[in-house]
């Protein structure tokens, strides 16, 4: 169970984020995480018109308001660490302009040595489409497949050139260029984002919500490929959304990755008997300051550690 470990950076309302994302970045380096990551909420409508996850009813999380823009998170996660990998978990890559996108990443991979992972996703908010003004949401897969493209391009040897649907870019010089090649993780929860995943992805992103569910997500994925021919192996990064409760938790209904360090310990354990790489915890608002989320990823990872994971 040799499995790399990561660490969601504070990015909502309780913290200061100009202090706290250096800060956290820095102690989880030292701890030994692996790796640093950030999410996308683009904004928290009020009131909502849309459930979470486009479920009718399902409230948004308080995680979610105020939520920092997660490049520029990342960016100052970048300047106060030196090896942790820098990832996103993820980009709703159509609310972004392609080419702009395409040459921030770039930009932030060579300014860090080569340290970003680019997890992206569709999306799933009406609302966050309609205030981005990039593309409609019933576009948003082919949007995505163009970002794929322009990324590639932009990324790649000079001179670039690219004519897509919403992206024109004449013969030109584009840099910096990346350290290396970004990988980019990808979602594979219906038949086209595994197709996606498949034929054009590094890596599979998936949410840990049950060790079994996982290693049948994890078949499926495998089985799929096979079945396409691909023989690049795939990449795989688990986030895991987990509550803290500072005690275990007791109740009947506990969810996977909730209660106790050695609750989530146990429950990790499980999760990386699937075969997955790397497992990243994100404790949204279950802490309540960057001291508390220092000392509970330090409980955690040493935990984790100890008991061979």
């Amino acid at each position: 169970m040799a499995i790399r470990l990561g660490l969601g950076l504070p990015q909502s309302h309780q913290y200061d984020i100009g202090r706290d994302v250096p800060d956290v970045a820095r102690a989880a380096e030292q701890i030994g995480y692996e790796s640093l990551w950030v999410l996308e909420r683009a904004l928290f409508p009020e009131p909502q018109t849309q459930g979470l996850y486009g479920i009718e009813g399902l409230p948004w999380p308080s995680a979610y308001r105020d939520l920092a823009e997660p490049l520029v998170t990342l960016t100052l996660a970048a300047a106060a660490t030196e090896r942790a990998r820098l990832g996103t978990s993820v980009l709703v890559a159509p609310l972004h302009g392609p080419f702009q996108l395409a040459r921030t990443l770039g930009t932030l991979d060579a300014a860090s040595g080569g340290r970003v992972v680019a997890g992206f996703g569709t999306g799933w908010s009406v609302d966050e489409y309609a205030a981005a003004g990039v593309a409609p949401f019933a576009e948003r897969g082919q949007v995505l497949d163009e970002i794929l493209d322009v990324c590639r391009a932009v990324w790649g040897p000079d001179p670039v050139q690219y004519d897509g649907r919403l992206t024109k870019i004449a013969p030109s010089v584009i840099g910096p260029k990346p350290a290396r090649p970004i990988p980019i993780l990808l979602p594979a929860n219906s038949k086209k984002a595994l197709s996606r995943l498949v034929e054009r992805g590094d890596g599979w992103h998936p949410v840990a919500m049950g060790a079994e569910q996982l290693a049948a997500q994890w078949q499926q994925v495998q089985d799929f490929a096979a079945e396409k021919g691909r023989t690049k192996p795939i990449e795989t990064v688990a986030r895991v959304n987990a509550t803290y409760t500072g005690k275990a938790y007791d109740g009947a209904d506990r969810r996977p990755f909730q209660g106790s360090v050695d609750q989530l310990v146990t429950d990790l354990a499980a999760h990386a008997e699937t075969g997955l790489e790397e497992f990243f915890f994100d404790f949204g608002d279950s802490t309540r300051d960057a001291a508390e989320l220092k000392d509970v990823a330090a409980e955690l990872y040493e935990a984790a550690r100890a008991a061979g994971i």
